[in-house]
């Protein structure tokens, strides 16, 4: 009898205890209001990303012409120049010696001028004597008044003397041929020396140097690298399966992630060859003028090709921890945690790839005590 008292007892606290633990748990059942939207199956374009860098429209490797010391460099990367601005200068003694030879030797050419004026002055002198005598002897030796041989000593110092006229003629012609050749040595020695300073061909920035005053240049070796400011564009790699989708002047939208703006541009070139590595075109896309854009950038250009049905939510109904994203769902009355792979977005909605079927209510906003099991009332 004692026993079975006390089983009863122990029956009846036991009981006593289930009754108080029932008293949280029947706090924590109530249902939480919530508001859901249904996960609707959309006409949405079709999208095709490519990525790509920002590159100059115009951009030039400036190299030196002559070979010299460098003396002076005038900018530093990042700097902006004008068109024509001197940029580096070299050593310029050996062009300057060759540029007083050519000098020297034209006003030698100069100086020879006159004396050979003074040459064809005399043989048309002596050419015009020799004329008048001729004639003369002509008339005396048609008379009989003269012999044979005083006329043919005439003629002779006739032909003499345009002999000694048309030589000194050619003598002046070749001074001026030689006065020509020495002019041109002249100015291409002043070339010469004007290529010891290097210039901006445009107007732009400077992105690159690789000079340094003391250095020996090069014909042909680059010195600095210049791009001309707010002429960008994004070079895009598109597979060569999505050439036939893209035209020159189609509109794009590109993102610039570095400085966080998304911009409406336009195609302006395909290049027509194929990288045969990674089977892929480029699209040049030019961009809008922007203060803050460089090239290198790292771009993003979304393409539109046609339509396709996707499932879609507001992006509002997205939560994202790191790499995982997820969505609160209401079913049958309790919240459950869902996680989904997202696709693109548009405006204030973003795509489903994976995780949610169409027609599943989709609690937005969701509350932040709202956890995974809980009842939730959905209300509208």
């Amino acid at each position: 009898m004692k026993y079975v008292f006390l089983v009863a007892l122990l029956v009846g606290l036991s009981a006593c205890g289930e009754g108080e633990k029932k008293k949280p748990a029947e706090v924590s059942a109530a249902a939480i209001p919530v508001t859901a939207v249904l996960a609707t199956a959309e006409t949405w374009p079709g999208l095709y990303e490519a990525t790509g860098t920002v590159r100059a429209r115009t951009s030039s490797s400036i190299a030196a012409r002559v070979m010299g010391y460098v003396r002076e460099v005038k900018v530093q990367a990042g700097d902006r120049v004008r068109e024509g601005q001197v940029l580096v200068t070299l050593e310029t003694r050996d062009l300057d010696v060759s540029a007083r030879r050519a000098e020297a030797a034209r006003e030698s050419v100069k100086s020879s001028v006159p004396e050979a004026e003074s040459a064809i002055a005399a043989a048309k002198a002596n050419l015009d004597l020799a004329q008048v005598t001729f004639g003369r002897m002509q008339e005396l030796f048609q008379k009989k008044s003269i012999s044979n041989q005083e006329f043919d000593e005439a003629l002779a110092k006739l032909k003499a003397a345009q002999a000694a006229h048309e030589m000194a003629r050619a003598r002046r012609g070749q001074l001026n041929a030689k006065l020509a050749e020495v002019e041109q040595e002249v100015s291409s020695a002043e070339v010469s020396r004007s290529y010891a300073q290097v210039v901006a061909p445009f107007s732009g920035v400077v992105t690159a140097r690789t000079v340094e005053p003391g250095m020996l240049t090069v014909p042909g070796t680059p010195l600095l690298n210049v791009e001309r400011e707010g002429a960008l564009r994004l070079e895009a790699s598109v597979d060569e399966g999505r050439l036939a989708e893209i035209r020159v002047g189609q509109t794009v939208s590109v993102t610039l992630e570095s400085i966080g703006r998304t911009m409406e541009s336009r195609v302006a070139e395909i290049v027509p060859s194929v990288d045969a590595a990674s089977r892929a075109y480029v699209v040049k896309i030019d961009l809008p003028p922007t203060a803050a854009l460089r090239s290198g950038v790292f771009g993003r250009a979304v393409f539109q090709s046609g339509s396709r049905m996707v499932v879609t939510i507001p992006a509002a109904a997205l939560t994202e921890r790191g790499q995982l994203q997820s969505v609160m769902v209401a079913d049958g009355g309790v919240a459950r945690t869902r996680l989904v792979t997202v696709g693109q977005r548009l405006k204030d909605r973003v795509e489903v790839l994976s995780g949610l079927s169409e027609g599943e209510r989709v609690i937005v906003p969701v509350p932040r005590e709202l956890r995974d099991g809980a009842r939730v009332e959905v209300r509208p």
